[in-house]
């Protein structure tokens, strides 16, 4: 398995992978022409894990030049629990670390418990003094 950032040409099949290993509850659809301008915007905060050319796990580590954001984490269902989610956790951190930053955050559903145990052995605790506001666009 390596890591590495996405490339435009994957824009489809990271779609179509988080379709299916990722989380989609209460969130708008993601498409195509957002994931383009994520990687036009800032090409390195895709990270994708592929084995022998498909795609098995991916996080987003979006940095603002301020903080620190960790998105759709996801690993392919028949690939978890053998530490993907850490390796690519790791390597947003050290992306991070190396733009500077000092604090990651994580955007979790509250519902999605099988995501809360990957966060935790990866150190991070959920803020309770913290609420998510949000309104569509």
């Amino acid at each position: 398995m390596i890591l590495r950032t996405a490339r435009a040409d994957e824009l489809a099949p990271i779609l179509d992978f988080w379709g299916v290993a990722a989380e989609n509850d209460n969130r708008p659809a993601d498409s195509p022409a957002a994931l383009a301008s994520l990687l036009e915007r800032d090409p390195d905060a895709l990270i994708v894990a592929v084995d022998g050319g498909e795609i098995v796990g991916t996080v987003i580590a979006g940095w603002d030049g301020w903080r620190c954001h960790l998105y759709r984490l996801a690993v392919a269902p028949s690939r978890r629990r053998q530490g993907i989610g850490r390796v690519l956790i790791e390597a947003a951190e050290e992306r991070f670390r190396a733009l500077g930053g000092t604090r990651a955050d994580a955007m979790v559903l509250d519902g999605n418990a099988d995501a809360h145990g990957a966060w935790s052995a990866g150190g991070y605790r959920r803020q309770a003094e913290w609420s998510r506001w949000v309104k569509p666009l």
